[in-house]
């Protein structure tokens, strides 16, 4: 019971973040608990004979793990030239105010009072992405380059360079709210480059972002699947306390 109700509490997350840009939804694992050995297994049963399957009473079950799944999500559309989809693998840097870089798939960026490039919490982009006050017809290309004009100019002006991040194993990322991961060691180091190039990072597309990856419909599924487990083993609980009532009338 306590096992459906941490996949419950999983599947309420995924869904509370179903409009969540650049979430990625998670997938709860269980594992089975300590076997009691009434009859080991290969246990000789006679001078030439061994019991071929034992008597193994189970203890239950319990969640192991809740896996991210990194399947792409939707893109949609928007008029902010700043906003940003990773086509593929890779993560954009963040730079947290301890120094730290966090790691994230979405791409909902803004211009902060300084002209740098920064999320929806203020937090830079790494590398840092400036450009002047009076840019215009800011573009950023499928590699990364982000490129500006000035009034009274027809030449584009260089911003900088966006890097993207990936990993070996994206699934042992450390989740810490506000779409923003932290490597672990189970995640390994990131491996940082320019975008579309030999290492397998995915293309940058300007003017989009790229929505949550929860499927409502199968969710809800597993929670319709989840509540009836919840209900079958509390009735198993209820009719084990019941054999355990009447035992306890034949000794009276």
């Amino acid at each position: 019971m306590n096992a459906q109700q941490a996949n419950v509490e999983n599947i309420a997350n995924n869904l509370a973040n179903s409009n969540t840009s650049g979430f990625k939804a998670r997938r709860a694992q269980f594992q089975d608990l300590l076997y009691q050995n009434v009859v080991q297994p290969g246990t000789p049963s006679g001078q030439q004979t061994i019991t071929p399957t034992g008597l193994q009473l189970g203890l239950g079950t319990k969640a192991a793990s809740n896996e991210i799944i990194f399947t792409q999500g939707d893109f949609s559309q928007t008029s902010n030239p700043l906003d940003l989809v990773i086509q593929g693998n890779g993560f954009f840097q963040i730079q947290l105010p301890s120094g730290q870089l966090a790691y994230t798939r979405d791409g909902e960026f803004q211009l902060n009072r300084d002209g740098n490039v920064v999320n929806s919490n203020g937090q830079l982009l790494s590398p840092q992405i400036t450009v002047p006050p009076n840019a215009q017809n800011i573009t950023i290309a499928n590699d990364g380059t982000v490129a500006y004009t000035v009034p009274g100019q027809t030449t584009a002006q260089n911003a900088g360079q966006i890097q993207l991040a990936m990993f070996i194993n994206p699934a042992g990322l450390n989740g810490v709210g506000q779409n923003l991961y932290l490597a672990t060691d189970a995640s390994g180091d990131p491996i940082v480059a320019n975008p579309g190039g030999t290492e397998g990072l995915g293309t940058l597309l300007q003017g989009y972002t790229e929505q949550s990856n929860v499927s409502v419909v199968n969710e809800f599924v597993n929670l319709i699947v989840s509540q009836r487990a919840y209900e079958a083993n509390s009735k198993v609980v209820k009719a084990a306390d019941e054999m355990y009532q009447q035992m306890n009338n034949l000794t009276q």
